[in-house]
């Protein structure tokens, strides 16, 4: 139980670097959430700081989801038998940290990148073919929040399929923690949803933006 809340606590820690929010006061001595969309990711970087910006946000975002999942369960006396339970501790933590940041009054971003290095940890040949398919549907439609929705709905049917189709050995816990990872996405996504419904939904495109 101490463990647990150990690690849940220095996971949403984690989690809650502010990545996006530090390179907008860096890079432009702005605060990203003002900008843009007004969400504090990495998609948002991209548009109002540029590519290079974008990636390196990226890229931090997905660490902060990989790290607290792959390493930190095995600093504690943890047996293997249970470390999975811890695992999907750090991933809950992590992407609360990333969504609700405690450094900048728990307004962060939606947990995509966050949520991809969480699953990167723990399922990484699944999350490796939704990577694929996330970054072809941005490169055709160039909408990244479609790109999101489809990549989380994916990884999901792809977990099922895994599960209950090919009969592997897929924990009881993945499969809850994909299906709310999916959930809370779409949920997050939910202004977003309607842009693309009715054909409004910012492009990934450079440069700033106003808020919408």
């Amino acid at each position: 139980m101490i463990n647990g809340l150990f690690i849940f606590i220095i996971s949403y820690l984690i989690g809650s670097f502010p990545t996006a929010i530090l390179a907008g006061k860096l890079i432009k001595k702005i605060d990203i959430r003002k900008f843009g969309s007004g969400n504090a990711g990495a998609t948002n970087v991209f548009r109002v700081l540029g590519r290079k910006a974008g990636i390196g946000v990226m890229a931090i975002d997905i660490f902060k989801g990989f790290a607290p999942v792959f390493w930190l369960p095995g600093l504690f006396n943890i047996s293997m038998e249970s470390i999975i339970y811890f695992q999907i501790i750090a991933a809950i933590g992590a992407v609360a940290g990333h969504i609700w940041t405690i450094f900048a009054g728990f307004k962060g971003g939606k947990g995509v990148a966050t949520s991809a290095g969480v699953f990167w940890g723990l399922l990484p040949l699944p999350l490796t073919i939704v990577f694929i398919i996330f970054i072809t549907v941005v490169v055709i439609s160039k909408y990244v929040s479609l790109g999101s929705l489809i990549a989380s709905f994916s990884f999901f049917v792809i977990i099922v399929l895994q599960k209950f189709v090919f009969n592997q050995d897929i924990p009881d816990t993945l499969f809850y923690l994909s299906f709310l990872v999916f959930i809370g996405i779409w949920i997050l996504h939910k202004d977003n949803i309607k842009r693309l419904l009715k054909g409004n939904e910012n492009k990934l495109t450079f440069g700033e933006k106003k808020k919408n």
